[in-house]
């Protein structure tokens, strides 16, 4: 689906704040309600935008450890992928998992109260996964930018 200047505007308003108003939007789009709610169930079909959420800040929740883990498997079989992608899905403190090229095959977004807690993780969850021949974990010092927005 081609977006127009429009769609694009759209998108980038709702990115900024989602819990918008369609009458909110179309007043600065410059549209009808009508035209606006067009535009967003014609951008929700077309799998442009997926979903809805709100962000949560990780320290007012007591989980703002954050952990980049790179996990090496022991062998790179469809079964074995397969498995671990499965069981990594099913582990709550990984908020992302990429499959990557380099040194290691995975990179995991991890995200717990403090260092015990990475510890607990790690031994008790991370480690019984079959298939994982190494891991490399990187602390975060410091959250230097952040942000769900894709610039269109």
């Amino acid at each position: 689906m081609a977006l127009d200047a429009i769609d694009k505007k759209l998108l980038q308003l709702l990115q900024e704040d989602a819990k918008q108003t369609n009458k909110q939007l179309a007043y600065q789009l410059n549209l009808s309600v009508t035209a606006v709610y067009e535009r967003i169930k014609k951008l929700e079909r077309n799998k442009i935008i997926t979903s809805y959420v709100a962000l949560v800040n990780k320290n007012a929740i007591s989980k703002g450890f954050m952990v980049f883990c790179h996990v090496k498997l022991t062998q790179h079989s469809g079964n074995y992928i397969t498995k671990f992608e499965t069981e990594v899905k099913q582990l709550p403190e990984v908020l992302e998992c990429f499959h990557v090229s380099g040194e290691y095959d995975y990179l995991l977004k991890v995200i717990v109260e403090d260092m015990e807690h990475f510890r607990i993780f790690m031994i008790n969850k991370l480690t019984t996964l079959e298939h994982i021949g190494s891991t490399q974990s990187s602390f975060s010092i410091n959250e230097v930018k952040n942000t769900t927005a894709i610039e269109l």
